[in-house]
């Protein structure tokens, strides 16, 4: 039986847009973390506001970026893992052309202000019926491609994967329930506790499932692939899915500590939050030790430097996060910037470089190329580090300071701070903040132009290109 080709041109557009997208996104974001140390630069102008671009921001990096990052990547894990070609490209391409208009409605919705005003679930109800339908349709094409493999066994990257997108199904269906009063506005069938609650059982699973169930079937794959290594522990891989599976879902509460929520609940999502290190951990020594005998590869693998310091930052946020969900840490950690330095060690130090390494591989691989400049990467890798140790050390000092700040009293049992002395003290933070984005940002200035040149130059030598990819 004539088995057909994988298809790669699917996997190599996403790959493209992924690039773009990550500089895209970092740009707004280093634009508005300058406009909080200095706010001048919002012109007084209403659609370049902080309240109207951190939406576009956050949705740029999440959706747009690691949106695309995961799907180049599972429709590339899952043929080369199965030895099939996708069950149907016309549902991928559907996949490509309607996630790619749901970000451009994002661009042009936020701006103007049509919102729901739930933290990463902003766009409004026509937009989220897109995502819902395209979801479904990448969601369909990857089992049916797992469903006509050519090898019995599933990979276990393709369990994260399929977790990721069932998860992100219902979580996303059942927080976008809304009544459509106009074509951009509509209002939530939750009010009060109950939408808080409903809004961050999707807010953190949205993090557990689409920002790290995900990028963990990445590394699952491509850590083994980039080191030439097979997974240091294959049963770890599977107690690890089935402890992050189950107890993701039950950690949204821990955002909510204090508040009208019932104490019973904030405690069982601070209590499971605990319990999620050993697993956490457990994903991220299985990553780190596939590299045991093997540590020397780092000195010249730029790309695997990227993926291993990624499980570095992952094990380090997936303890961070618990210790915070901790109510006597929560009293001080809660709406500081603490928060952001958390979000954003997660993001940039965890989700951005496993990502990057998987692109870098990628574009290598479907082009039968090497990287137009090794050396690029190299500063890349670096850049990206040191921007994300300024960004998350920035915050990390800022975040604790406001909580002391907030929570001291003078002798007489009044506040020892008003809230404009604490915003005034942490001005030189989100200077340093912005610069620590800025060095990000320029690091993926130049993986785009690294990753732009690599393929013009592939295409232009084509029969070379094409002999180097046949025998990888």
């Amino acid at each position: 039986m004539e088995t057909k080709p994988y298809n790669y041109n699917i996997v190599k557009f996403f790959t493209i847009m992924a690039c773009i997208y990550l500089v895209i996104g970092t740009g707004v974001g280093v634009w508005i973390a300058s406009e909080l140390a200095w706010p001048v630069l919002n012109f007084d102008n209403p659609y370049l506001s902080f309240g109207r671009l951190r939406p576009v921001h956050t949705n740029t990096v999440i959706f747009a970026f690691a949106g695309s990052t995961l799907m180049a990547t599972a429709y590339y894990v899952v043929q080369r893992t199965c030895s099939v070609a996708l069950w149907s490209n016309k549902l991928a391409w559907f996949t490509f052309w309607g996630w790619n208009v749901v970000i451009i409605g994002m661009f042009i919705t936020l701006p103007l202000g049509y919102t729901q005003s739930k933290e990463y679930a902003e766009m409004e109800w026509p937009l989220d019926v897109l995502i819902t339908v395209v979801w479904l349709a990448f969601t369909f094409n990857f089992i049916m491609t797992i469903a006509i493999r050519r090898i019995s066994h599933i990979y276990v990257a393709n369990w994260f994967y399929l977790a990721m997108m069932i998860a992100i199904i219902y979580l996303h269906v059942v927080n976008s329930l809304s009544i459509p009063v106009e074509l951009w506005k509509s209002y939530s069938i939750f009010a009060g506790v109950q939408d808080a609650m409903i809004q961050w059982w999707w807010g953190h699973n949205a993090v557990g499932f689409f920002l790290t169930a995900g990028f963990l079937a990445i590394m699952y794959y491509f850590v083994p692939k980039q080191a030439n290594r097979p997974i240091y522990s294959y049963r770890l891989s599977v107690i690890h899915f089935w402890a992050l599976v189950f107890g993701y879902v039950w950690l949204g509460a821990h955002h909510l500590q204090y508040t009208a929520l019932p104490d019973w609940t904030g405690s069982l999502g601070a209590a499971i939050s605990l319990a999620m290190i050993i697993p956490s951990w457990g994903g991220a020594i299985n990553g780190m030790f596939t590299l045991s005998g093997a540590w020397d590869k780092l000195r010249t693998d730029y790309i695997l430097r990227f993926l291993i310091v990624s499980l570095a930052f992952y094990a380090m946020s997936t303890f961070e996060g618990p210790v915070m969900a901790a109510k006597t840490v929560n009293a001080l950690s809660h709406y500081t910037d603490w928060t952001i330095g958390h979000v954003h060690s997660g993001a940039l130090g965890w989700v951005a470089m496993v990502s990057i390494g998987a692109l870098y591989h990628m574009v290598e691989r479907m082009w039968g190329t090497t990287m137009y400049s090794i050396r690029l990467v190299n500063l890349h890798f670096w850049m990206a580090t040191i921007g994300t140790a300024i960004y998350i050390t920035a915050m990390w000092v800022s975040g604790i300071m406001q909580g002391l700040m907030w929570r001291a009293y003078d002798d007489y049992g009044n506040l020892a701070y008003t809230f404009v002395e604490s915003v005034a003290q942490m001005h030189p933070y989100y200077a340093m903040r912005a610069v620590g984005g800025l060095i990000f940002f320029s690091g993926a200035c130049i993986m785009l132009f690294n990753v732009t040149v690599t393929i013009r130059r592939a295409i232009a030598k084509p029969s070379a290109a094409m002999a180097t990819a046949a025998n990888i």
